[in-house]
């Protein structure tokens, strides 16, 4: 963040709360949360947040009194105590882009082509010839039974999600890619665009 550019934070465990903490305190230095993709982690199927430098005055003045409150922030010294409602909201944000990232029918090729290696790992694991391959269709198809289901979950989050954003302000709009967003009263989306898409 000191070097006043886009920032990817990709925790090795990165789990809701520790996204929506350090989007928190990245706001309080000067930064907004921008967008939330794939490819964290060690083995790069966990997730990878995107903060970016806050043009806006109340940033860059929030930003010169926390740094002057909380000078050695940056060396692992005190950082601002979390505001519980801010840090829901941004929960709220991270969420609904998670959940919005794919649309249904995109969710269920990516389950039927996952489902695949998983299928062919057991079967084979379990049988050989023509009872690995009957095997691997079962264990396929008893995979894709569950997609049905967790695409209602995820309708269900999207939808929990974007009511409290609603009543909290937050103005709807689509990205260059056409996915619904959520950003604050002003419209502009962080970064003005998705910045994971121009590789930034």
């Amino acid at each position: 963040m000191a070097s006043g550019g886009p920032v990817q934070v990709a925790p090795a465990m990165g789990s809701m709360k520790k996204f929506t903490r350090l989007a928190f305190i990245a706001e309080q230095f000067g930064y907004e949360y921008a967008d939330i993709g794939q490819g964290g982690g060690p083995d790069g199927n966990g997730y990878v947040m995107l903060i970016v430098p806050d043009p806006s005055p109340q940033a860059r003045a929030r930003a010169a009194q926390n740094w002057a409150r909380y000078p050695d922030a940056s060396d692992g010294g005190t950082l601002p105590t979390l505001v519980p409602d801010e840090v829901e909201l941004l929960k709220a944000r991270i969420t609904f882009d998670i959940t919005a990232k794919f649309t249904d029918k995109q969710r269920v090729l990516l389950a039927a082509a996952g489902a695949v290696p998983l299928a062919l790992l057991v079967g084979f694991e379990i049988g050989t010839g023509t009872t690995a391959v009957v095997l691997t269709g079962i264990v396929w198809a008893a995979v894709m039974a569950l997609v049905p289901l967790g695409l209602v979950v995820n309708r269900r989050y999207r939808a929990k999600y974007a009511a409290l954003l609603q009543v909290a302000g937050y103005t709807e709009v689509t990205d260059p890619n056409g996915r619904l967003r959520y950003v604050p009263l002003d419209g502009q989306l962080p970064g003005h665009g998705n910045p994971f898409a121009r590789g930034t």
